[in-house]
This record gives structure tokens, sequence and C-alpha cells, in this order.
């Protein structure tokens, strides 16, 4: 009677239905996430290539913009662009800006639909959210990795010197060949455009966030290049000594040592010299290179502005009129 009933007991248990594993369950949850937005996004990422070089991009309008990096289209020329569906296509280069390492390119599938993305809002990015990457590292078509956002508002610096600000950092894996491929959240949204790796280094990974995307694609469809303004001044950033500082009632504690003035250039015809500190343009502070490139925009081209300077210690005012940037050669 006993025996029967312990078999009983554990013939019931052996039915009775397994405890819910939470990691379980939320591993689902993620891999639901994950192949949401791949399916959403997926099919608007395409294989970019270019006399034998590979990259990624996004298709970011219906009648076929690519947003992919510059230096993905860097050698110029026609490029070949290959479909998630294994379409193939032409692209021609509707322009390209080396110091944001974004371009745009354009497609034509013939009049067949075109899947695209949208753009989000890399405002919106949070610390330790998922992030997904799509592209092509080393050819390989159409990979998916994910990790998280492991920081905003990074600075890293391209192949043409400028700095990029705004940069997202991810641990998301990227290779060679995932350049120009978009980051993603669980949403779909295209958050960024990956652009750099740190090698050797693992789990180090750079996206050009949306936001910065979205205004620099905006400025090549309308003119091929994004302008921007140019003094003709080589300089290094230096501190300000404190004394000199305070004599002056300056508000920043460095500045641009002026190493050099292109002759005929603006700078030169607002009387700049070598050795003057440049502290200030157009009302806001410059204290160091990174601050002149940024403040040196559209807006100001040939337009005259104060710029702030200290010569021999003592702070002085100049009037300049930067002149417009010529564009950089192709390839560059």
């Amino acid at each position: 009677m006993g025996d029967a009933c312990g078999r009983a007991a554990r013939d019931h248990r052996s039915v009775l239905p397994r405890p819910i594993d939470d990691d379980d369950s939320l591993l689902d949850a993620y891999s639901r996430a994950v192949i949401g937005a791949v399916e959403r996004v997926g099919p608007a990422v395409v294989k970019i290539s270019m006399k034998g070089a590979d990259g990624s991009g996004a298709v970011i309008t219906p009648d076929g913009l690519i947003l992919t990096n510059a230096h993905v289209v860097g050698r110029g020329g026609t490029a070949a662009v290959t479909f998630s569906d294994g379409r193939r296509a032409s692209a021609d280069i509707v322009g390209r800006d080396p110091h944001t390492d974004l371009a745009v390119i354009r497609v034509s599938a013939g009049g067949e639909p075109i899947a695209w993305a949208a753009l989000g809002d890399s405002r919106a990015v949070r610390v330790g959210q998922i992030a997904i990457a799509i592209g092509n590292p080393y050819g390989f078509h159409h990979t998916v990795t994910a990790g998280v956002i492991s920081a905003i508002g990074r600075s890293l610096r391209t192949e043409s010197g400028r700095l990029m600000d705004d940069i997202i950092q991810t641990d998301a894996a990227l290779n060679p060949g995932n350049s120009g491929g978009p980051l993603v959240t669980t949403r779909g949204d295209v958050i960024g455009i990956n652009t750099a790796t740190i090698r050797p280094a693992q789990g180090l990974c750079f996206a050009i966030a949306s936001n910065t995307a979205r205004l620099v694609a905006a400025r090549l469809i309308r003119d091929g290049r994004v302008r921007r303004s140019y003094l003709g001044v080589g300089g290094q950033t230096v501190p300000i000594p404190r004394g000199v500082a305070r004599a002056n009632q300056l508000a920043v504690s460095s500045g641009v040592f002026v190493t050099s003035v292109e002759a005929m250039s603006p700078a030169s015809a607002a009387g700049l010299r070598d050795g003057d500190v440049v502290i200030a343009l157009g009302g806001a502070p410059v204290t160091g290179v990174d601050d002149l490139h940024a403040l040196l925009t559209e807006e100001h081209i040939g337009k005259s502005t104060t710029l702030v300077i200290l010569r021999s210690a003592a702070r002085r005012e100049l009037t300049i009129t930067p002149i417009e940037l010529a564009p950089p050669q192709q390839g560059s």
C-alpha cells in the first residue's frame, strides 16, 4: 500500500508543469525584441561595393537614398548595391562629408519597391539600452550583432582631422564591412550610423548619432556637400596663464595659439599674426582647435564677425570675414 502511494505521488509530480524559469522568460523577450527590430529594419540594409571594398548602408527614403560612411565611398565612382533579398543595382554618389564621415548615394531599383528605415531621435538614447547593428562585416551579407549602448556624447576624430561630437559608443560587435550600416533600437529606429572600432580593443565600437546624420544628409541631398567657413589659420590648443586670464577678465583657461597665417586669407586680411591666441569667435568662447572647427559653420560664410584674441598678453578684438571652405577632393 505504501509503495503504491509512493509511486502514485511520484507519477503525479512527473506530470506537474515545470516552473517557469525567469531567466528563460527574459531571454525569450530579449530574443523577440532583437528579431522584431531586424525584421523591420533588415530589408533596408544594403551591401555597398566600391572597387573591391565592401561596406554597408541604410536606405532612408522610399525613392532610394542611402546613408553610409564617406570612407566607404571615398574612392568615388559608381557603387554596386546588393539588397537583403539579393537584388543588385548601381548607385551614384549624391554627396559626401569626410568631416563627419557621412555620405549619401542614390540607387534605382527599376520601379520595384524599396524598403527603407526611419532615422530616430538620438537624443532619446539611454546608456544601457539594447543596440542592434546590421551590416556586412568582411563581406558576410546581412550580419546581425547586438549589445548595449555603452556611452553617449563621445568624441571621435575623423580621417580629415576634425573632431566629431555626439558619438554613440556600443559594444555591439562591429568589423570592417559594418561601416555605414545602421545601429537600431528594439523598436526599429535607426539611432546611429556605424563608423569605427578601436583595435585591438574589443567592445569599443562607435556610431554617428542619427540627429547628426539627419542634418548632414539633408545638406548633402540639397548641396552635394556640407558648406563650412574658413579662416586660413593654423593653430594648436594651449593653456592661458592664470595671471593673464585674471588681468583680462577671461572666462576661458585655454585658447588656440596661432602657428601660421595663410597669405590672402581672411585671417591675414583681419590682421591676425603668428603668436596670437584666439579665445572667441562671434561671441562664442574658443578653448581649443576643436571649438574653433565647430564654430566654422556655413552661417559665418561672407559675414563679418568679431574675433577675440590675446596679443602680448593683452585682449584685442579683430573683425574677420570667413570665406567658404573649398570642398575636399574626391577620395580624400
